[in-house]
């Protein structure tokens, strides 16, 4: 007989769809604990901007791995495969579902397929890739990585200095591509552990996404999300090549404390910061296997919080894991 397998719940989307309100409405059904998937929501003091659940939220309906690090620590995809999955044992012992929410499609995808065995990052190695760059220019790097990995190069923008610098690092302190190494790599991932049923909101009218998305990011500004950055801008130990700086609205908003845009600009370029992330999410989603498709919108108008629970609790009721 096959091994039966705890269940896990996966609720992803693009930003400002709604996960989180679904997630907690699923809560009062099912015997989950939320667990956030979200590379912003980790960081203390990025509360307003990263539209963290607020205190009387987390209180009534407590998120795991929100604010675990400071602003100035770099946090990685593989500390997250570790916390999280931690989380998920710790849950799932007490006799109860993870349901994992949030929008970080990378972090579910290493959740679902695992690690690869790379060596972690050597700041000397990139300090010198770095070092190359300003001399050369960044093209000339890409071109580097075309003789030495083009599988890799083929996955990569031109433009993307981050993840030329980290292949090229993998190359020189493994002597192996990148690609190489993700190929022989073994899956730890959570799919050997857990049967996982996942949910994929998705829109119909992308432009009812953009004005919620504007609305949002408005809203935002009128909790306090100015002051919040400013308080962020006024720590030495902060600056916007750090993860956590990078966020949308965070950078923007940086850009106008330093004097390169006015507070009217730094919105807007947020705004559409926003909208760009959602792309990307949305991208990630659009091939995303087993995922549940639920409907966020009718092509008009929303569909109610109410509709979208009762369809999740559907879809659930016909995984005999979570039939009572």
């Amino acid at each position: 007989m096959s091994k039966v397998l705890p269940p896990a719940i996966f609720i992803m989307g693009p930003t400002a769809s709604g996960k989180t309100d679904l997630a907690i409405a699923l809560r009062k059904h099912l015997p989950v604990d939320l667990i956030s998937v979200d590379s912003a929501q980790v960081y203390r003091q990025l509360d307003i901007g990263s539209a963290k659940p607020d205190a009387t939220t987390l209180t009534d309906h407590p998120h795991r791995l929100i604010d675990i690090r400071d602003p100035a620590e770099a946090y990685s995809v593989a500390e997250f495969l570790k916390d999280a999955t931690e989380q998920m044992a710790e849950i799932t012992a007490a006799g109860r579902i993870p349901l994992l929410v949030g929008g970080s499609m990378l972090y579910f995808k290493i959740l679902l397929e695992g690690l690869s065995n790379l060596p972690e990052a050597n700041q000397g190695v990139r300090d010198q890739i770095q070092q190359r760059a300003d001399e050369f220019g960044w093209p000339s790097l890409y071109d580097e990585l075309k003789q030495i990995d083009p599988q890799m190069a083929a996955k990569i923008h031109p433009n993307h200095s981050q993840r030329i610098q980290r292949a090229l690092e993998v190359y020189q302190l493994t002597g192996m591509s990148m690609s190489h190494l993700q190929a022989a790599a073994s899956n730890n991932g959570v799919l050997d552990y857990y049967s996982v049923v996942q949910f994929s909101l998705t829109f119909d009218d992308r432009a009812l996404l953009h004005r919620r998305i504007e609305q949002r990011f408005e809203q935002m500004m009128s909790s306090g999300l100015l002051a919040e950055v400013i308080g962020l801008h006024e720590r030495e130990d902060l600056n916007t090549d750090l993860p956590s700086m990078r966020a949308a609205g965070y950078q923007q908003i940086w850009r106008h404390l330093d004097g390169q845009c006015s507070l009217e600009e730094a919105v807007e370029r947020s705004i559409v910061a926003s909208r760009q992330l959602a792309k990307r999410q949305i991208t990630w989603l659009r091939n995303w296997p087993n995922a549940h498709e639920l409907q966020v919108d009718d092509g008009q108008t929303y569909i109610s919080l109410e509709n979208s629970c009762n369809q999740c609790l559907k879809i659930l009721s016909q995984h005999s894991i979570l039939r009572s």
